[in-house]
């Protein structure tokens, strides 16, 4: 990757990040409803048995509301889980599953449950900045280039975000995977 395509992404970085700390907690939560609202009504959200969602950090679009609602519609909840090799794993959330933090601080099942990729209806997806194309940047580890390349092409993808996320153009490495859709508010 070449070393002003690596500063952009991570100039990008900063720049999203310090604006996501700086919305209000009332704004964020204004927008993630309207986010959720769009999701559900999505014809692959309402085919999907077996939906993977984030747990939110750092001011993303908040993922709680919308874990419990598609559990309580009957949905098979899975959450990602993250590998020293820099790997995910989906993994089953039940109700009852107990979570403590993970490696970079983000809540994770303690009892793990793996799921096969290859039975995911849909998966949610952060990013810290995505393109109307679906290209995304990530917080730069790569980890959900990875999982995403892995998928079936049964599997829909899609990036949550706020609207200053949105930008013209994600800069890219051949590495990144894009997802099938963004929703945003």
């Amino acid at each position: 990757m070449s070393e002003s395509l690596l500063l952009t992404k991570k100039l990008l970085r900063s720049k999203i990040i310090k604006e996501l700390k700086g919305q209000t907690r009332k704004e964020s939560s204004l927008k993630s409803k309207k986010i959720k609202d769009v999701l559900f009504r999505m014809p692959a959200f309402h085919k999907a048995k077996m939906v993977m969602f984030y747990i939110a950090i750092g001011g993303e679009v908040e993922t709680k509301e919308m874990i419990k609602e598609a559990q309580k519609l009957g949905k098979i909840i899975v959450v990602p889980i993250c590998r020293e090799n820099r790997t995910l794993e989906a993994c089953l959330l039940a109700h009852s599953t107990k979570l403590s933090r993970g490696p970079y601080g983000i809540m994770e099942p303690v009892i793990e449950q793996k799921i096969d990729s290859e039975n995911l209806d849909l998966v949610v997806v952060p990013g810290l900045c995505f393109d109307k194309k679906g290209r995304r940047l990530g917080r730069g580890k790569g980890y959900y280039d990875r999982f995403l390349g892995k998928l079936t092409s049964n599997t829909t993808s899609v990036g949550l975000a706020f609207d200053f996320q949105i930008i013209p153009s994600v800069p890219v490495a051949d590495h990144d995977v894009s997802v099938n859709r963004v929703i945003f508010a």
